[in-house]
């Protein structure tokens, strides 16, 4: 007679790891409907990020700063090298560029009042400049895109500095996408388009091809504007080293540095996850490539990839940026994917947190929509002062972190003040691996 083992203890399912639940899903939805998956936002993959790193502070061996009363300054001077009148900032984080149809008017204007209040700028982004924000933003950088959308030389006059964008942390070697349910009557206008269709910005710019013809148009744009604003030149997370270098050969004021960490109102998933590097990857080739050309600190560096936090902040100084750029951060801080609005983020397809529902233009906290009825339920006014809440946080938890480490200045940090807790931390940022005083690839160890 056969033994009974129903009793018997039973083991679950083990799911595929390469073919998992969100795999299928993909695979199927791919086969039903024979087009690729747009959405907004960023990567959503872990990859080494700043919490893999962790500060020395003093003690012995150095001599921390007295928080009450010994100073710890923050100011951050941009556009030192050729520009005749740099961008003087009280912090050193600034708002990255987030375009006018990507976002609504008044959320624009939210992130003028509390870039304003914080002491700091905030950046166009494609699409154009809007009166919103050049009216609540003291320094207001403006985004000098492939697109040219809305680009004409009044604005590029009333701007306090100009970012040419050749590459985004989010797609590098990708343009730009804005879905027709957000191209409204304002946003069809400023960006001469028709209304209610699909807008794909180009991937390169449709006047120069190279770092030769880059030059020229730096030439081209301090003409314009009489060599007052500083130029910056934009790049995404690929080739630091070589992006930085020759940005800087070509006459850039400032460099930007965007991780693929970074967000964007909406591209291919395929670009998300699959093209670009780590902001922790990038930033110390950065470093390399102007104190290679003897310019560091005086082309300044910017970084940005999902910063969140003071000590984010602290960290990219250390290893050697002056400055960093929050995008989606300062849009939670506005609200953006509030709990409050779980239920209507249900109806999308999404939920508070995911971050994927930028592009459809239904957004229920009316931060990133253009609908009239979602955009009523924002205030810029209350955002603003939110963002300024959240900037000041960032930047004291900067400072107290500066001050523990002996520092009278932010960028007086400096990579001898971190250690990595991971192999790949270690290995990206140039830090020695925590008990240790080895990296892997440390010059003069052989591996």
């Amino acid at each position: 007679m056969a033994k009974d083992d129903s009793s018997a203890p039973r083991t679950e399912p083990i799911q595929s790891w390469t073919f998992s639940k969100n795999i299928n899903a993909e695979i199927r939805r791919a086969a039903a409907t024979g087009i690729y998956d747009i959405r907004g936002g960023g990567a959503k993959r872990r990859v080494p990020h700043f919490d893999d790193l962790l500060f020395l502070g003093a003690s012995i061996s150095r001599y921390p700063l007295e928080g009450y009363r010994e100073k710890c300054d923050t100011r951050v001077t941009l556009g030192t090298r050729y520009a005749k009148k740099p961008i003087e900032l009280d912090i050193p984080v600034t708002i990255a560029g987030m375009s006018f149809g990507a976002l609504s008017g008044p959320a624009k204007e939210a992130l003028g009042r509390g870039a304003t209040l914080a002491g700091t700028s905030t950046t166009t982004g494609d699409g154009g400049m809007t009166p919103e924000e050049r009216g609540h933003s003291k320094k207001l950088v403006y985004q000098y895109l492939p697109s040219r959308y809305g680009m004409n030389p009044d604005d590029l006059r009333k701007a306090d500095a100009i970012e040419v964008v050749v590459g985004q942390g989010a797609k590098p070697g990708g343009g730009g996408m804005l879905l027709g349910q957000k191209i409204s009557d304002r946003v069809a206008e400023m960006r001469n388009l028709p209304k209610g269709i699909d807008q794909r910005s180009a991937c390169r710019h449709p006047d120069w091809t190279g770092p030769d013809d880059l030059e020229i148009k730096i030439l081209e744009l301090r003409e314009i504007t009489n060599w007052e604003k500083p130029i910056y030149v934009k790049v995404g997370g690929a080739r630091p080293y070589y992006d930085t270098t020759l940005a800087v050969k070509a006459g850039a004021d400032v460099v930007v540095l965007d991780g693929m960490q970074g967000g964007t109102a909406a591209t291919q998933d395929v670009f998300i996850e699959h093209v670009g590097q780590p902001i922790l990857a990038c930033i110390r080739d950065a470093v390399q490539a102007l104190q290679d050309l003897d310019m560091h600190r005086e082309v300044q560096l910017i970084v940005s990839g999902g910063i969140r936090s003071g000590a984010d902040v602290a960290k990219a100084l250390a290893l050697g940026a002056d400055a960093v750029a929050i995008g989606t951060a300062a849009l939670i801080a506005l609200g953006d994917n509030d709990p409050r609005w779980e239920e209507e983020y249900q109806r999308l397809g999404t939920t508070t947190g995911a971050y994927d529902d930028w592009h459809e233009g239904r957004d229920p906290a009316g931060i990133t929509t253009q609908d009239p009825e979602l955009m009523a339920r924002f205030d810029p006014i209350e955002g603003g002062r939110r963002l300024n809440n959240y900037l000041k946080v960032m930047t004291l938890e900067a400072q107290t972190l500066a001050r523990a480490c002996g520092k009278s200045h932010v960028h007086n940090l400096e990579p001898e003040d971190l250690v990595a807790l991971t192999m790949e931390a270690a290995a990206m940022a140039r830090v020695p691996l925590s008990g240790t005083d080895w990296w892997p690839g440390k010059p003069g160890t052989g591996f």
